[in-house]
């Protein structure tokens, strides 16, 4: 009977240490996207990854994406090679196979380059060009489907957070952009939080901000699949990190990575965001 009560003990013990939140927090790698947007040509790109190569020798443990646009995705791929470092990522894509689409890029076309992991519903594509939640999802499904992992991006405008809506919006892009993923799936998805009143500004969430926002999103994964999936999903801050501010966001508990837009045009300047999160 003693030694039942003492194996009770012990699991309970065991079980209290394994679902810590700082030790599930450890178990999430971070990981760490450059979006370069509309920027860099084929030969800035060759450039570029060989001064941020050079410094990253002694970097490891953090996933490293880097998501030119397009037309250098071809040449990044033939020089990252089989790097176990730096992993290849596209900035959108098509929701169809193929077709009559004209200037669209299939899920197909970015596998061919070896490409891992694709940037969808940046708050760019959703302003600029009216992609909707409905979209994003299409898109996620054939990503999921063509061995892509999704980067999903959501987030809130200034009017939506001044007028005390942010954690609505988010609830509802993320139902929106992950109707119908299966638990399996979302072990495979990524999720960016980037406060849209906050990309390309200047202007950053606070820690404290940051942190909020990413704890609603985890639990709106949770009750989309449950407590022990949406531990280990990954969610990434995105809002114009910079070295300054990248190791304090990034030590907050359900902050695990960054999708990092100007910031990571200079090598130096994206490696030490890299580095801020080995840390962390």
């Amino acid at each position: 009977m003693a030694l039942e009560f003492f194996s009770k003990d012990i699991a309970k013990v065991l079980g209290n240490v394994y679902h810590s939140p700082l030790l599930i927090k450890n178990m999430r790698k971070k990981i760490i996207a450059a979006n370069w947007k509309m920027n860099m040509t084929v030969s800035e790109t060759e450039s570029y990854l060989e001064s941020f190569r050079t410094h990253l020798e002694s970097v490891n443990g953090v996933e490293i994406v880097i998501a030119p646009p397009f037309t250098a995705i071809a040449k990044l791929s033939e020089l990252l090679g089989g790097s176990q470092k730096i992993s290849l990522g596209a900035q959108n894509m098509s929701s169809e196979m193929s077709g009559a689409f004209t200037g669209e890029i299939s899920p197909t076309m970015l596998r061919e380059l070896f490409v891992r992991f694709v940037i969808l519903g940046h708050s760019e594509r959703r302003q600029i060009f009216g992609e909707t939640d409905a979209v994003v999802n299409k898109k996620v499904h054939t990503a999921l489907a063509c061995g892509l992992r999704p980067i999903v991006c959501v987030g809130e405008t200034l009017e939506e957070r001044d007028s005390g809506r942010e954690k609505e919006v988010l609830e509802t892009q993320l139902r929106g952009s992950l109707a119908g993923v299966t638990t399996e799936q979302m072990l495979g998805i990524v999720i960016a939080y980037e406060p849209v009143w906050a990309i390309g500004t200047g202007r950053n969430a606070s820690p404290e901000q940051a942190q909020d926002a990413h704890a609603h999103v985890r639990s709106v994964l949770a009750s989309l699949t449950d407590d022990a999936t949406a531990a280990k999903v990954r969610i990434q801050y995105g809002g114009s990190v910079k070295p300054a501010n990248a190791a304090t966001l990034l030590s907050q508990p359900d902050i695990d990575g960054a999708l990092v837009g100007g910031a990571s045009l200079e090598p130096l300047g994206f490696s030490e965001i890299v580095k801020a999160a080995v840390s962390k």
